[in-house]
């Protein structure tokens, strides 16, 4: 069984590339701000007791593209690492758009949880269900997104993944 302390592994396809340093900014940089911290104190004081609520680690992969990510995906598959989770932008020019990328993604891994990312309303909830169809892996988050709605998808994702390769 995975433990708080594993690195859960992300997958944002987006082609921004400041929406990926984004992520790395909310999911990362505290964590390796703070790990160099625990490092010392426990080199001092010996390391603290499991804590079940401790923040869980991530490790953030980037695709600028629909083909790009689908490809990062088959490869985590064949190496045995595979997506705790992915986060895929709807607007994608020139390539697939996310409503076209997400059935793909799903024929690799049909558990992947995604996180559909999206500024505008190209399209409607229906549309949406009427493409993906009715599934509890995907889930919708607004641009521009808070930090807590990140935190909380991903928190979340992450241990629902530990749970299902458990």
């Amino acid at each position: 069984m995975k433990s708080a302390d594993t690195e859960y592994r992300v997958l944002v396809i987006d082609d921004n590339p400041d929406i990926h340093e984004d992520f790395r900014k909310v999911l990362c940089q505290e964590r390796y701000a703070s790990s160099q911290l625990e490092a010392m104190e426990n080199t001092i004081f010996g390391a603290p007791p499991e804590n079940p609520n401790k923040q869980r680690r991530f490790q953030v992969d980037s695709a600028h593209q629909g083909h790009e990510g689908l490809a990062k995906l088959y490869h985590a598959l064949q190496e045995g690492e595979p997506y705790a989770m992915a986060f895929v932008d709807v607007r994608m020019p020139p390539g697939w758009d996310g409503i076209e990328v997400i059935p793909r993604l799903w024929v690799a891994d049909p558990n992947l949880p995604i996180v559909l990312c999206t500024a505008y309303s190209d399209y409607t909830w229906e549309e949406i269900f009427a493409k993906l169809g009715n599934t509890d892996h995907l889930f919708i988050l607004k641009k521009p997104w808070e930090r807590i709605e990140l935190l909380q998808l991903a928190h979340t994702l992450a241990e629902r993944y530990r749970r299902r390769s458990g």
